[in-house]
């Protein structure tokens, strides 16, 4: 399976855990959107650099246009191919549903 495959599974995997598995519905509040934003920042921030430099590479065959980073453009956003913000979208939606799954029913609620 393609990162970019891998991709696409995950942001599809967070909404259904979002919305259907465990009824949060993160993603249709304005407080998710302001805050993944923010994440979002620090995310390109990170990949930028990581990929910028060559520290991470990636498979030509593996990602939506080539292995040679770029700043903007050829499946690139500030160095870092595309598919790192749906993979990333994906795993910070699945952990913040969970979270407030746990917050609502799970661990705090037995605690009082």
């Amino acid at each position: 399976m393609t990162y970019t495959m891998l991709a696409v599974v995950s942001v599809v995997a967070g909404l259904a855990v979002d919305r259907w598995l465990l009824r949060t519905r993160l993603t249709s509040t304005a407080t998710w959107w302001l805050a993944y934003a923010i994440i979002v920042f620090f995310q390109l921030l990170t990949n930028g650099w990581l990929t910028g430099r060559e520290i991470v590479r990636y498979r030509a065959d593996a990602i939506i246009g080539d292995s040679q980073p770029q700043l903007i453009g050829d499946g690139r956003l500030f160095y870092a191919p595309v598919e790192d913000l749906g993979f990333g979208f994906g795993l910070v939606l699945i952990a913040c549903a969970v979270w407030v799954r746990l917050g609502r029913g799970g661990a705090a609620a037995e605690a009082s």
